[in-house]
């Protein structure tokens, strides 16, 4: 692992942070979140923002290179929503259940030639003097009438991405969604902006 730029881990979701860590295997070398920093608020208008938001915070705290992301589910018949507030759709505290029951809700009736929507992945690392990588990952998919599979996370029992078989993120091992998903698309672009000639660029 020697020579690998070392990256502090911003997430403090669990789940997202597993998946980071195995999507930039071999790439970086990633440290665990500082114990002592508190929620950081994500008050950004776009995903950019809030994984900016969270990178900063952590590298300024722990004074040295730190990843981020954020991700939005945006649902065509709901005009993008949720979007940015997908992880709090359902409202502060809101658990992955909460957040899938009101996306159902919302789309109730809705058919399913209309329920396209897609999830877009911001990663980004960031360095205390001002340097970033960013990248960027989308997936086209639709959501389900009902959740199904019990693997993954957040909205991952309702969104069949169509590039798939048909079933749901949570119906998937966790290799076959990294073959796939948005995140695995955003720290691709990320990891080939680490790895590049000279290793992270200045801005």
């Amino acid at each position: 692992m020697s020579g690998l730029p070392e990256l502090v881990l911003a997430s403090a979701n669990p789940d997202k942070a597993r998946e980071m860590v195995e999507l930039l295997r071999g790439v970086a070398r990633i440290l665990g979140r500082p114990a002592g920093l508190g929620e950081v608020e994500e008050t950004g208008e776009t995903l950019e923002d809030n994984a900016r938001l969270k990178a900063l915070a952590v590298s300024d705290f722990a004074r040295a290179a730190a990843v981020a992301d954020d991700t939005g589910l945006e649902v065509d018949a709901l005009g993008g929503a949720p979007g940015v507030l997908s992880a709090r759709y359902a409202g502060p505290g809101a658990t992955y259940a909460d957040n899938v029951a009101k996306l159902l809700g919302a789309l109730a009736g809705v058919p399913p030639p209309a329920r396209s929507a897609r999830f877009r992945t911001v990663a980004l690392a960031r360095w205390p003097d001002g340097r970033e990588v960013i990248g960027v990952g989308v997936v086209e998919g639709s959501i389900t009438t009902e959740p199904r599979g019990d693997q993954g996370f957040g909205y991952d029992p309702v969104f069949a991405p169509s590039a798939g078989d048909g079933r749901t993120f949570a119906e998937m091992s966790a290799a076959d969604k990294n073959r796939l998903s948005h995140r695995a698309k955003a720290f691709a672009e990320l990891a080939a902006g680490l790895a590049g000639p000279g290793g992270p660029p200045s801005r």
